[in-house]
């Protein structure tokens, strides 16, 4: 069983909006419904948990249902930070899923996901038990020696840039977050599953990845998605 765990609890304060950047409606369409009709029309998903903003539980239904979907079983309530969101997802699905079943996390406000990204993060996954999707870095990298000046760089040929969707074999990732929340290991408002997962000592491995798949964080980025969209008209 292929699971999509679609994290939609954020905020989005730097947008500037009065309502979560997931729900902001571009050319009619709210980004989620744009995000998760990646998940709904790929062939290898069976299922998607979304976990949503508290509170607009009872609006993305209303969406999902306006636009279609199908592959959407569940809707719960996020937490109060990234990593809390996809804890909540991990535990609701221990009475859902099986230890060898592939779970799918991937950012509700990364709308274009490419199906060749998603097949590849879901097949390294089955093959390695987990898979991280991945760029290369092509800018200069470097360390903050003040706050005016540099005397470091680090060699770009060393960094991959790792975004999501991201896929692990359900028992790893179970047992990850316990161990995790436990003994509070990367469990910070600037973790995430994969930077947690390296805490725990695993092991990653890279799959394809796509410019195209940014993430909607600032003003600019709505922008940019929507030249994208008109690309695809």
């Amino acid at each position: 069983m292929i699971t999509a765990l679609i994290i939609a609890g954020g905020v989005g304060k730097r947008m500037g909006q009065t309502i979560p950047k997931q729900f902001i409606t571009i050319d009619g369409k709210p980004i989620i419904i744009y995000t998760l009709e990646s998940f709904e029309q790929h062939p290898m998903v069976d299922r998607v948990l979304v976990v949503c903003k508290h509170g607009w539980e009872d609006t993305l239904w209303g969406y999902i249902k306006e636009y279609g979907l199908k592959k959407v079983q569940w809707i719960i309530p996020g937490g109060s930070k990234g990593q809390e969101s996809i804890n909540n997802g991990v535990q609701f699905l221990k009475e859902h899923s099986k230890d060898d079943d592939t779970i799918i996390i991937h950012d509700g406000i990364r709308p274009l996901v490419d199906e060749i990204v998603l097949s590849d993060v879901i097949v390294k996954s089955q093959e390695f038990g987990n898979s991280v999707t991945s760029l290369p870095y092509n800018e200069q990298i470097f360390v903050k020696y003040t706050e005016e000046t540099t005397k470091q760089y680090i060699d770009r040929n060393t960094l991959r840039r790792v975004s999501t969707p991201q896929a692990y074999q359900f028992g790893k990732l179970s047992w990850a977050y316990d161990k995790a929340v436990k003994e509070n290991i990367g469990m910070s408002d600037s973790s995430y599953t994969n930077t947690m997962m390296v805490e725990l000592g695993e092991t990653l491995y890279f799959a394809a990845g796509s410019d195209k798949n940014i993430k909607l964080t600032t003003q600019d980025d709505l922008e940019l998605f929507k030249a994208y969209l008109k690309m695809k008209d």
